[in-house]
């Protein structure tokens, strides 16, 4: 039986994708992937004998990264666990394979299939999806892991080489950004963050940054992480039990949680006050009906993506040289694989070629007692010299690998002993 997880290369490569492209965010929301349904995932990918596969969940989309010649069983046994229909899958999902799949990864770690392009947020991610998965598997796949550092370098490389990050376009910043354009006497208002995960804490970052001494108040289920973050920016921490009286005095209500269902509805919302409330949780954590009240204005991720279009027109015309470094470190992704895929052969080679030294210098040295350290040196240059020109041949010339490295085993291994038998 064929052990897939042994097989780690680009042929086997597939990724399965359902964003902001073909699906809004309520549907996104059916497919996000939990924290606590990850271990199930992984155990259940590798107890049935599917090779590996992650998963990055964010607010923009849901990915399934797979090295099974199988997808669609990785796609199944992923539906299974977040409890959803394959078929309801599949009519969101794009599917990508072999260079195709290693060509959408480093796009979305370049930002350039971000809902808000040139949002490196996803990079980081995509780093602690596959730290996930390695945590849970207990060990690494070394097809991913170069693919996942190309990702890394891709990201690093197109944020310094170009300019297609310039301007903050990020989530976070468009919820700051549609406050400072839609708010007025912002000093004024008081703003509570529900949530302090990565997009909560950007979100702060963005408030201190941009907003004159801004009167924000912070709140966390769990508090010792919310402790952390109101220390950090010198902000007040209240307790979360405390929320609904909390509410009666706020202006601008930024909900960042991760819960399944919505923790915000209309009964929070009693005294009329007017309030504005910008939900960046995927799944919606405020429950649509509050837009019902007269004194509620609700916006969402989708809508906050609109509000910075003259930013994105910058970015877009930086794309073309981004999609040249892709262009350039894939080339370099599939030489690698290439040379890995091959190293037997070229190690064998030179390998024989280092027997073949061995034994001529220990002849030489017989008859004259000594060997010149000049001439070692030289003959370790020519052996390199010459396997690099085998391993680029046989790299160039892959269907004729095995074909080539039977033959020059033939001349270098069973030749010489043909001929050493003649003289002897």
């Amino acid at each position: 039986m064929i052990q897939y997880s042994n097989i780690h290369q680009t042929s086997n490569f597939a990724v399965l994708s359902i964003s902001y492209e073909k699906a809004d965010a309520e549907t996104r929301g059916k497919f996000a992937f939990f924290d606590d349904n990850i271990k199930n995932f992984v155990t259940r990918i590798h107890d049935e004998n599917l090779g590996d596969a992650f998963v990055v969940s964010t607010c923009n989309r849901t990915e399934i990264y797979s090295t099974s010649p199988n997808y669609l069983l990785v796609a199944e046994e992923y539906c299974k666990t977040i409890g959803v229909n394959i078929s309801d899958f599949l009519q969101f999902a794009n599917i990508a394979t072999k260079e195709e799949a290693l060509n959408h990864l480093f796009r979305v770690a370049a930002g350039l299939e971000s809902q808000i392009i040139g949002d490196f947020e996803i990079i980081g991610q995509i780093k602690k999806a596959y730290a996930r998965f390695k945590k849970e598997r207990q060990n690494s796949n070394p097809f991913l892991e170069r693919s996942i550092n190309s990702a890394i370098q891709i990201s690093k490389r197109i944020k310094n080489e170009t300019g297609i990050s310039n301007g903050a376009a990020s989530v976070s910043y468009a919820a700051v950004h549609y406050i400072l354009n839609n708010q007025k006497r912002i000093t004024e208002k008081n703003i509570l963050l529900l949530g302090v995960g990565e997009i909560g804490q950007n979100t702060v970052e963005n408030l201190v940054k941009h907003v004159y001494q801004p009167k924000i108040k912070i709140a966390n289920r769990t508090q010792e992480k919310a402790a952390k973050i109101s220390e950090k920016y010198n902000i007040p921490n209240i307790d979360y039990n405390n929320l609904e009286q909390e509410l009666e005095n706020t202006d601008i209500l930024i909900v960042a949680t991760g819960a399944r269902t919505p923790i915000i509805n209309k009964s929070h919302l009693k005294n009329g006050k007017e309030i504005l409330i910008i939900d960046l949780s995927i799944p919606h954590n405020v429950d649509k009906n509050v837009s019902e009240l007269d004194n509620v204005t609700l916006i969402d991720v989708d809508e906050l993506s609109k509000q910075i279009q003259e930013t994105i027109q910058q970015r877009e015309k930086e794309v073309p040289k981004a999609e040249v470094i892709i262009k350039e470190m894939t080339k370099e992704f599939l030489e690698w694989e290439k040379k890995r895929k091959l190293a037997p052969n070229i190690h064998h080679f030179k390998a024989v070629l280092k027997n073949m030294e061995r034994n001529e210098m220990h002849n030489f040295y017989r008859k004259n007692k000594y060997i010149n350290i000049n001439d070692m040196e030289l003959s370790e240059k020519m052996i390199q010299k010459i396997t690099n020109r085998f391993a680029k041949y046989i790299i160039d010339n892959p269907l004729k690998a095995e074909e080539i490295s039977k033959l020059m085993h033939e001349i270098l291994v069973e030749q010489p002993n043909n001929e050493f038998n003649e003289k002897h």
